[in-house]
């Protein structure tokens, strides 16, 4: 090991896809952490089994000579019992992401696969640092650097904000820095099914009953894509669909009515667990739908317009979307029975029926 002097510092090469740790060989427990753009004082110390760490500054703003001197005062604090104050060391960004992922009750194994693929696409050189070393500054840089694609931008930069407060629960983190960031505008196309004929034309030419049913029951359900893609017929029941957790982290069940079922009906000879099931697919679902000029997300956006043209109230056709109430009231008190939701889940299905006729004439086999 070497003595960290200040040349030491200066001449430590920044490394392009790690941290590297180099450790005083005179004081013990300071460290200086290179990295890609910055090298950053510590002092670190196993107490109880549990590597503590606290930040002591940045090199060259923090000469090593002070770093030494907070280092041996750290150090003095500690052996006199008074250095309560040391930290749990900051994890990497990849550990933090991981612990995130870990956990049981987190929304879907799409969101998961979502948030990992942003971050090694947009914030792979972050991975290996410790989150005390991503600072507000490179955090807006990088947001300004994806301002080409802002939805996505917006996207990674929040998931990077959720990971940190998580991280934040054990390790003595301040505020995210993405504070300092201005979102970008984002503006969703809002475009429903307009042309109902052309819609059966498309529907109708597609070769696969399987992706036929699937885009009516989207239609007829409101359900989003991958809670349609995934269900098994465990959760089909005479009078509900029950999706164990969905993309805002609980439970929902959806009230069905006859006509669900029966358009679900020939689709159950097909497969012992999933509704739309793949021989071609890994997994044993379908995950590739055919592209039609209307997105999925379309569907789900057309049942709620009709829904609501229906004469559905906004705040029930919300409860069919599983969409989480804004209120107080409502997130925390107001519970409606699926009894009390399906009168609306029919008119919402008489409305669309009404504009594209039978839909068991659009999935027969």
């Amino acid at each position: 090991m070497p003595r960290l002097t200040e040349s030491f510092a200066r001449k430590a090469p920044f490394l392009n896809d790690k941290t590297i740790k180099h450790w005083d060989s005179e004081v013990k427990g300071l460290v200086l952490f290179v990295g890609k753009r910055s090298k950053t004082w510590y002092f670190q110390k196993d107490v109880a089994g549990r590597t503590k760490r606290i930040l002591i500054g940045r090199s060259p703003q923090i000469t090593a000579e002070t770093a030494r001197l907070s280092a041996l005062d750290l150090s003095v604090q500690l052996g006199r019992g008074t250095g309560k104050l040391l930290q749990v060391a900051a994890p990497t960004l990849r550990t933090a992401m991981d612990t995130y992922l870990a956990r049981p009750k987190l929304r879907s194994e799409r969101y998961r696969r979502g948030m990992r693929q942003s971050f090694e696409r947009d914030l792979s050189d972050w991975l290996a640092l410790p989150l005390d070393e991503i600072t507000k500054p490179m955090v807006a840089q990088r947001h300004l650097e994806m301002r080409d694609r802002p939805s996505s931008a917006n996207h990674t930069l929040k998931y990077f904000r959720t990971v940190w407060n998580h991280a934040r629960r054990v390790a003595n983190l301040p505020e995210a820095p993405t504070i300092a960031i201005e979102w970008y505008e984002e503006h969703p196309p809002g475009t429903i099914i307009d042309d109902f004929l052309v819609w059966k034309t498309s529907l109708t030419a597609l070769p696969n009953p399987i992706h036929r049913s699937f885009f009516v029951f989207l239609l007829l359900t409101g359900l989003r894509r991958a809670e349609a893609l995934t269900l098994t017929w465990e959760q089909i029941h005479d009078d509900r669909i029950h999706l164990p957790m969905t993309k805002n982290g609980r439970s929902f069940d959806l009230p069905i009515i006859p006509l669900h079922l029966e358009v679900l009906e020939p689709l159950r000879r097909l497969h012992r667990k999933w509704v739309f099931p793949s021989p071609k697919s890994v997994v044993g679902h379908v995950t590739n739908t055919p592209r039609l000029a209307w997105s999925p997300h379309t569907h789900r956006r057309t049942f709620a317009t009709a829904a609501m043209e229906a004469g559905v109230l906004e705040e029930v056709v919300a409860r069919l979307l599983n969409h989480t109430p804004i209120s107080i009231t409502g997130r925390r008190y107001v519970r409606p029975s699926l009894d009390a939701l399906r009168p609306s889940m029919e008119q919402a299905c008489e409305e669309v029926v009404r504009r594209i006729g039978d839909p068991r004439n659009l999935t027969s086999f």
